[in-house]
């Protein structure tokens, strides 16, 4: 959790004087949402945003009292519970609008929304050609508070000179709505629209909030970023120490073999044995979040402080691991997949490229019997 507060901290030094929202969906992008919710509000985040209303709820029941935005409409059956806990919903349709008032009054309350524009994300939020319907919608609702408009950028993590146009664009899109907004008389009270990339890549793109996620958990949005969010970071964290990752994914050897060259572990018999080696069984599979494609592509983890490869197939609960000969390997000891061991370190990006995926997979796949450990070392609180 220091770790979080420490990139929460970091995140409200780059985006300042713009507010830090902290992504906290999908559990916390695998870390345990409560926890990390708590960590970013130590460390100075202003509000967290989640995908699902029963995220949101889960942080109410957890004791969470900071302001929860919704990002996406919820379903008409649901709104009900977001009005009534005071979650704000994201709208973005005149009937998301008519539901919200509905909720609103029945609560007998005033509630806050944002309403959202697509700019070219196309995933949802109102069409810019509907933004004046849907704004006059909530301006009109008795029972509503427009509290801010906000769009999604869609490769702000990009490398490409194509990305960077794009992003532009979409931010240029968005300042034009914003002008537009106001001359129909609904001017935003709040403008978001950056996430963790175009808050390191695209200064222009902060407004009054910037909406993080990956960077929260200290790791870069993508490889093509990661030189430009580590200048940054370090320039604006304390003591230049840059994002630090907030998670590490540990297991311990459960069993132990000699076996001779030729021998084949695993389902499918696929890695034969080249010289005769250690081969430690670790208690982790795909049910766990360690894909088959992992052993197939060359995956590795750490054993004894170096790089060993997968042995034979991942099956639902297990790996076996190809230790080497000479090596002094027992029941008991550290494997590490995620985080460092002996000097040498595995990031969810290092996962990432064997899998031809992206971080954020790799974190958010981590099954739900992974216990999660919360540590805190106490670093930071209080220092700042």
């Amino acid at each position: 959790m220091g770790a979080v507060r420490h990139n929460a901290r970091l995140l409200c030094s780059v985006a300042s004087p713009a507010s830090l929202c902290a992504v906290v969906k999908a559990d916390g992008y695998g870390h345990g949402a409560l926890s990390v919710a708590r960590a970013a509000l130590e460390g100075g985040a202003a509000c967290l945003a989640v995908a699902t209303v029963e995220e949101g709820l889960a942080l109410r029941e957890g004791g969470v009292a900071a302001p929860v935005l919704l990002l996406s409409e919820p379903p008409e059956g649901a709104m009900g519970e977001v009005v009534s806990s005071g979650i704000t919903p994201t709208l973005y349709s005149p009937a998301g609008v008519r539901s919200a008032q509905q909720a609103a009054a029945a609560a007998g309350r005033r509630a806050p929304v944002q309403v959202k524009v697509d700019t070219g994300m196309h995933r949802v939020g109102a069409d810019p050609s509907e933004l004046e319907q849907v704004l006059e919608a909530v301006a009109s609702a008795p029972n509503l508070e427009y509290s801010a408009l906000w769009t999604h950028l869609a490769v702000a993590d990009g490398d490409s000179e194509e990305d960077r146009r794009f992003t532009e664009k979409q931010l240029r899109l968005f300042a034009e709505l914003r002008l537009r907004a106001a001359a129909f008389g609904a001017p935003p009270p709040m403008a978001h629209a950056a996430n963790s990339a175009a808050t390191f890549c695209f200064p222009e793109s902060r407004l009054d909030l910037v909406r993080c996620g990956i960077a929260l958990y200290g790791l870069a949005p993508s490889r093509a970023t990661e030189k430009a969010v580590a200048a940054l970071a370090r320039t604006a964290g304390p003591a230049g120490e840059g994002l630090l990752p907030a998670m590490s994914l540990r297991a311990q050897v459960s069993h132990v073999r000699r076996l001779e060259a030729g021998e084949r572990p695993s389902y499918g018999r696929l890695y034969e044995l080249a010289a005769p080696s250690v081969v430690a069984t670790v208690p982790l599979g795909y049910a766990d979040g360690v894909p088959r494609r992992y052993f197939t592509e060359g995956g590795s983890v750490l054993v004894g402080g170096h790089r060993r490869p997968l042995a034979g197939s991942v099956t639902m609960d297990q790996i076996v691991v190809d230790c080497d000969g000479e090596a002094e390997v027992a029941v008991g000891d550290e494997v590490v997949l995620i985080g460092e061991q002996g000097g040498e370190r595995l990031t969810a990006w290092d996962w990432a490229d064997v899998l031809g995926t992206i971080g954020y997979e790799v974190l958010t796949s981590i099954g739900a019997r992974v216990p999660r450990v919360v540590v805190d070392s106490g670093r930071d609180r209080g220092s700042r």
